[in-house]
């Protein structure tokens, strides 16, 4: 995929691929930090891909004005979504939010930005209260 096929890319699209991009951030701090037992893998990640998590970043990243104005687009694009899936365990707003988190992270790989991606994966470790 070129990158203009990838800002044509629809919200869903994008936090498709960025809920995976995002996860292997996080299994990957979470192997690298010595967690190992599957149970304490999957309560540490739960910290940092719950929907309440990522929205609350979000909120933070905005209040910080750390995105930029394209990110902020995909964001919206990502948030403003309609999806045919339901929230499990939050509510449909921070779903939403979390999906536009979701889709930044999409957009940023699939265009190639990794010193970016590494930033608000960074970002995201100086938010996450573990």
């Amino acid at each position: 995929m070129n990158e203009a096929q990838a800002r044509r890319l629809n919200g869903i699209a994008l936090a498709y691929i960025g809920d995976a991009v995002y996860e292997v951030f996080v299994r990957d701090y979470l192997l690298a930090q010595g967690v190992t037992k599957p149970a304490q893998l999957q309560k540490n990640a739960t910290k940092f891909v719950s929907a309440k998590a990522q929205a609350a970043v979000i909120a933070h990243m905005q209040e910080q004005q750390f995105l930029s104005e394209e990110e902020l687009v995909y964001f919206k694009r990502g948030r403003n979504a309609h999806s045919k899936t339901t929230a499990k365990n939050t509510d449909v707003i921070t779903y939403r939010i979390s999906t536009g988190f979701e889709a930044v992270f999409g957009m940023l790989h699939l265009t190639h930005q990794e010193e970016r991606l590494e930033e608000l994966w960074q970002f995201c470790l100086t938010t996450i209260d573990l």
